[in-house]
């Protein structure tokens, strides 16, 4: 992707000028434009008409881990609400942590909730949880979450030792995540008594090419339920309130894997997690490494690697 149109509200775009203004862009003039901002290999523009244009390599990257996150990310479930009835009818919202870090577990929540649970979960504040990037926002959002009347959770940990097995014996990490999700709503269709009315389906993202991959891991109870998968399914709140429930797990078990081996161990794969693991393999060994990371992430072949 070298080009991205959006449109954007005035809120929205103030957002996002704030954001470029802080970073390594430079503003430039565009005609008809509010504002542009430019860095090697990608200009962000608004226009006048409400419209947002980026170019340049740098494209995907800004539109996923920026844009998506940080400025659309933003918007509440409010407005959306009562225009989409289909956010108020009661469903399984099924979301994952821990899937692109190399150190920590993966983690598998599963959120159910009615017309007065999103209403709830609205008013708290509840988004995708990758729009949020406040640890201690998370924990207190999620506590919110358990705290809602009628809002039914299930939370599924994979720790690394398990996640290393699944992933030797399954060599997908798709099919992992399809038993996780499966695992998920079956846990929370054993609550069923305490759901009123029952969910009318689960919704997920469509985190595999083939929608059978989540379809055929479904176990007894949750092949009576309609199951929808689609791309960006975090735009539903039961699926953000999942994802959030997710994210606190991981970051709990992140931290106590840290105090565990005595280093700090960085979120996401990046140089500093190269170093991180680098300093874990030399402190500990390749032996423990598996207790704290994900192995088939090509992370662990550069450390090893770099201590030849």
């Amino acid at each position: 992707m070298t080009s991205h149109t959006a449109k954007l509200t005035p809120k929205q775009a103030e957002a996002l000028r704030g954001i470029l203004a802080k970073r390594d862009f430079e503003s430039a003039e565009v005609p008809h434009a509010v504002f542009s901002y430019k860095r090697p290999k990608l200009a962000v523009t608004w226009y006048k008409s409400g419209k947002l244009l980026i170019q340049g390599k740098g494209t995907q990257e800004f539109v996923e881990f920026t844009l998506e996150p940080e400025v659309l990310g933003q918007a509440a479930f409010s407005d959306s609400l009562d225009t989409q009835p289909e956010q108020l009818e009661p469903r399984l919202g099924v979301d994952e942590s821990g899937k692109g870090d190399f150190f920590g577990p993966l983690v598998v929540a599963g959120v159910y909730v009615n017309e007065p649970v999103a209403r709830a979960l609205d008013g708290l504040g509840v988004k995708d949880s990758k729009a949020i990037t406040s640890d201690k926002k998370i924990a207190a959002l999620a506590k919110g979450i358990r705290k809602t009347p009628d809002c039914v959770y299930s939370v599924v940990p994979i720790g690394n030792a398990s996640y290393n097995r699944l992933h030797q014996k399954m060599r997908n990490v798709n099919k992992i995540l399809a038993w996780g999700h499966a695992r998920v709503i079956e846990n929370l269709l054993g609550q069923r008594d305490r759901m009123n009315p029952a969910p009318l389906r689960a919704i997920s993202d469509q985190f595999a090419r083939r929608k059978a991959t989540i379809q055929s891991a479904l176990m007894e109870e949750g092949r009576q339920l309609e199951l929808v998968q689609m791309h960006k399914a975090e735009s539903d709140i039961a699926v953000a309130a999942a994802s959030i429930l997710a994210r606190e797990v991981f970051v709990q078990r992140l931290a106590a894997l840290g105090r565990e081996f005595d280093l700090e161990l960085p979120k996401g794969a990046s140089s500093k997690v190269d170093a991180a693991g680098a300093a874990f393999l030399k402190k500990h060994g390749m032996d423990k490494l598996g207790q704290a990371a994900k192995l088939h992430f090509r992370t662990t072949q550069k450390i090893q690697a770099d201590l030849l």
